[in-house]
């Protein structure tokens, strides 16, 4: 089975880099076997937050808990989360904070590491 990590540095909704790495990881899912791991690091890890309302177009939170929902683990970069003062606030459904050191432990054990 391919295993594939997949790490994302955007912002939610500044840019498309983060809504283009979840369509990768919903399509990549679709594809079997494969084992498929998100981290968001940087300004993506506020796409981890409950209660997105986009005025329009795509919804980042429902993306994530597609992919939560198919049992892909979705994790937010503490460092990150604690430098933006969301560690504490509730998140989407199946997202968790992860470390630097998880990171770690997926990339070595992965066959390719896609960054966004």
């Amino acid at each position: 089975m391919q295993r594939i990590v997949i790490i994302a540095n955007g912002a939610a909704y500044g840019s498309e880099s983060l809504f283009n790495s979840l369509r990768l990881a919903i399509a990549l899912r679709e594809q079997q076997p494969v084992e498929l791991k998100v981290f968001l690091m940087s300004d993506a890890v506020t796409a981890g937050l409950r209660g997105q309302k986009p005025a329009e177009g795509y919804n980042i939170q429902q993306m994530l808990e597609i992919l939560t929902a198919q049992d892909v683990p979705v994790k937010l970069c503490k460092t990150c989360t604690d430098g933006r003062g969301i560690t504490p606030l509730p998140l989407a459904d199946g997202v968790e904070i992860g470390t630097l050191t998880e990171l770690a432990q997926w990339t070595i054990n992965a066959d390719k590491v896609l960054t966004f």
